[in-house]
C-alpha cells in the first residue's frame, strides 16, 4: 500500500495492473478483446477512486464571515465491497479469448480483486506461417486483500468572500514516486441559506449548499516493468468528478454534528499509450501503438452523517458517506472566523 498512500492512491492502482509481466496477458489476446477485458478489470478501481477523491469537503453547514479562513489536511477512504472485486466474463464477448477449464461465464478478479485458485485461458491468434495457434495463460490478479479501501488525502483552504459564501480550494502538488506521478486540484462554493434569514444566529441549525469540483492526474510509466519490447510504455489517467450537496449542522459552542444529502457525477479516462512489440508464436512480431484507452462513469445520491469537535483554533471532523462506495472521511483543520 505504500505507492497508493504516497502517490494519492492512483499510483498503486496504475501499477497493480501494469507493474507486473501480467500484462502481456493483456495484449496478447488482440487490442478489441485487450480494451474490453481492461474496461470491466479496471472499473471499479477508477470508480471507487473517484467516490474517496471528491470527499471531505465540508465539516459544517455554517459558512466563514469575510476573510475568515480554514486549512485542513484531509484524509478519504472508499470500502471496496466483495462485489467489486469481481466481474463476470463471459466468452461469447470476446473473439480470441475462451477459458481453459469450466464454463463459458466465470467470475474473474478486478483490480481490486484475486483470483483463487489461478484462471486460466486460451488465446488464439492466426499465425501467417502456421495458421491457427493456441497458447494457455493465467489471468492477472488485482491487489486482493490489500483493497479493503481506496484511499485518498488533501489539502484544503477554505474563506470567505462575499455574505454567506465560502470559497475553497483543495490540492496536493505533483507527487513523482518511482515511475508513478500525480497531483490534484479542485474548487468549491458552499453558500449558507440561513444567514438570510431574520436573527439568523438565533435558529438551531444552519443550512447550506455546496458544489465542489475535484481532477486528479496522474501517470505510470511501465517500459521495464511490462515484459513486453516496446518504448515510453505508460498508462496516463485524467479523473475528475463534481459534487453536488444540501448540507445541515448543528450551532453548539465545542461539539457538533452535520449531515447532507447530495449528488456525485465523475468521469475517469485512462489512455494506454507507447509501444509494444508483441510476438505471436517464435518467427511473428507484431508493433502497436498506443493501443487503446477505458472509459468509466459514476452519478448517484450520497448521504452524510459527521461529527466536529471546537478546541480553539483547531477543529476536529470525521463523518461517514452512504453511497455506492461508501465512504469515511477524517479532518484537522486549522481556522478563525
Amino acid at each position: 500500500m505504500k505507492k497508493m498512500l504516497l502517490a494519492l492512491a492512483a499510483g498503486l492502482f496504475f501499477s497493480s495492473m501494469y507493474a507486473q509481466n501480467d500484462f502481456n496477458v493483456i495484449l496478447a489476446a488482440g487490442v478489441e478483446d485487450a480494451e474490453r477485458f481492461a474496461d470491466d478489470y479496471m472499473a471499479p478501481g477508477t470508480n471507487g477512486l473517484m467516490y474517496s477523491m471528491n470527499n471531505g469537503w465540508f465539516n459544517s453547514a455554517e459558512v466563514k464571515p469575510f476573510l475568515g479562513f480554514e486549512v485542513s489536511v484531509i484524509a478519504n477512504g472508499a470500502l471496496v465491497s466483495d462485489d467489486k472485486k469481481s466481474f463476470a466474463l463471459n466468452e461469447a464477448n470476446y473473439e480470441n479469448v475462451r477459458f481453459a477449464q469450466g464454463p463459458s461465464v466465470q467470475n474473474v478478479a478486478t483490480a481490486l480483486g484475486e483470483n483463487v485458485p489461478d484462471i486460466d485461458v486460451v488465446l488464439t491468434y492466426d499465425d501467417p506461417i502456421f495458421g491457427g495457434q493456441e497458447v494457455e495463460i493465467t489471468l492477472p490478479n488485482g491487489l486482493g486483500d490489500a483493497a479493503s479501501l481506496i484511499p485518498s488525502a488533501v489539502i484544503q483552504a477554505g474563506v470567505g468572500v462575499i455574505k454567506a459564501t465560502e470559497l475553497k480550494f483543495r490540492f496536493i502538488p505533483k507527487i513523482t514516486y518511482d515511475e508513478v506521478s500525480t497531483e490534484l486540484y479542485g474548487f468549491g462554493l458552499q453558500h449558507e441559506f440561513t444567514e438570510w434569514l431574520p436573527a439568523d444566529k438565533l435558529w438551531p441549525v444552519a443550512i447550506s449548499g455546496l458544489v465542489g469540483y475535484t481532477r486528479l492526474n496522474g501517470s505510470y510509466n511501465f517500459t521495464e516493468s511490462s515484459g513486453i519490447e516496446g518504448e515510453n510504455q505508460r498508462v496516463e489517467n485524467n479523473t475528475s468528478t463534481w459534487a453536488f450537496q444540501m448540507i445541515g449542522s448543528t450551532r453548539l459552542p465545542v461539539i457538533n454534528f452535520y449531515g447532507s444529502l447530495g449528488y456525485l457525477t465523475g468521469t475517469s479516462e485512462s489512455d494506454i499509450l507507447g509501444t509494444y512489440i508483441v510476438t505471436d508464436g517464435l518467427l511473428t512480431t507484431e508493433e502497436i501503438t498506443d493501443p487503446f484507452s477505458v472509459d468509466s462513469e459514476v452519478s448517484g445520491v450520497r448521504a452524510t452523517l459527521g461529527t466536529r469537535l471546537k478546541l480553539g483554533v483547531f477543529r476536529f471532523n470525521a463523518d461517514y458517506t452512504f453511497a455506492e462506495y461508501d465512504t469515511f472521511s477524517v479532518g484537522l483543520h486549522l481556522g478563525f472566523r
